[in-house]
């Protein structure tokens, strides 16, 4: 396969924000913006973000292929599926995984990680 294939989105000296390879969007961990909301601020933050970087890249949630969530207290779950449930298309719902992690900055309640198909 060809380099060319392959395409980078906001690219730091640490990590790219999102890739693109043969047709599928693979997003970095994305974290919220701002660590001074709840859970279902921080939620709505990173959602947004994903809906962002998957136009940048040619998709939307409803070409969700697989998301991974991890919380810093796993006991705020509903509170962040409401937030989700309000969010995600219905009859798109992705396979998902959602765990308790200790993230990287202590203000933040959830880190999530997406891979989407192009449209």
């Amino acid at each position: 396969m060809s380099e060319n294939n392959l395409q980078r989105f906001h690219v730091g000296p640490r990590l790219s924000e999102a890739a693109v390879f043969n047709g599928v969007v693979y997003l970095a961990g994305m974290v919220p913006e701002r660590g001074d909301t709840d859970i279902r601020g921080q939620t709505q933050d990173v959602l947004a973000q994903i809906d962002q970087r998957l136009a940048e890249c040619g998709s939307d949630k409803t070409r969700l292929l697989r998301v991974q969530i991890y919380l810093s207290d796993i006991r705020e779950i509903g509170a962040m599926n409401e937030v989700w449930d309000a969010w995600v298309a219905a009859g798109h719902t992705p396979p998902r995984a959602t765990v308790q992690a200790a993230l990287g900055n202590s203000d933040w309640k959830i880190e999530v990680i997406a891979t989407a198909a192009q449209s």
